[in-house]
């Protein structure tokens, strides 16, 4: 924090308390680099992540997982706040001579593709998702099937654990998401993410987003266990 904090006081507290959270949270590593990039990314905290990105990357964050969080933010938030994450991730891959693998395509209907990981997620309810809804809600709803699971969340470098893990610091980050969090919370718990990692999780990232941000996540987690 030193390095992007001129202030000795807010530098000293605020090392402390992450240094508190992180302990108190003990989250695995990566799981742990997961959560703070992508809060970061939902917070719009681009000078801390590119600090973070580096430090994490130095500690061993294989950089296809860090690129696809990056990826995903872009369904959560939309191009105009991922593009400078995209910029920065940029810079620090080339700093330290990255060169991501070669992309590779799914063959499957985007629609097709996504559902089926919609329903693994969050169940049977899900199928037929994408022709559901009124005149208003079919053409988003078919673009969330084929677009934000059919387009990201089938991607290698990161299983479907870690894609709700993700999406969960998304959202719990930007605030004004707590109907999407809720969902997503119930997603996590059926892919292994039980009530007590997602508190865990938010302890994690309380940091970087704050008090009442964190407190509203913790009022979702809550809300999809009972």
């Amino acid at each position: 924090m030193s390095a992007l904090c001129r202030d000795e006081a807010l530098g000293r507290i605020f090392s402390r308390l992450e240094q508190d959270a992180s302990a108190r949270a003990a989250l695995p590593a990566r799981d742990c680099a997961l959560a703070v990039l992508s809060a970061l990314t939902g917070c719009g905290g681009t000078d801390a992540y590119r600090a973070q990105l580096s430090r994490y990357l130095q500690e061993g964050l294989s950089p296809v997982a860090a690129h696809e969080a990056m990826l995903q933010a872009t369904a959560y938030l939309g191009m105009g706040r991922v593009l400078p994450f995209a910029e920065a991730m940029g810079e620090a891959f080339e700093e330290v001579g990255v060169r991501l693998p070669a992309e590779k395509e799914d063959a499957r209907d985007r629609a097709e593709r996504g559902e089926a990981m919609q329903v693994a997620i969050f169940g049977e309810t899900m199928r037929g998702f994408h022709a559901s809804g009124d005149e208003l809600a079919r053409p988003v709803n078919l673009l969330l099937s084929e677009n934000c699971f059919g387009d990201y969340y089938v991607r290698e470098g990161l299983d479907a654990r870690e894609r709700e893990l993700v999406t969960f610091c998304l959202l719990a980050a930007q605030g004004g998401c707590e109907p999407q969090l809720k969902s997503h919370a119930a997603g996590n718990f059926r892919v292994g993410n039980d009530a007590a990692y997602l508190g865990r999780t938010v302890l994690t990232i309380l940091p970087w987003i704050g008090y009442p941000r964190s407190l509203n996540a913790l009022g979702c987690i809550r809300a999809a266990n009972n």
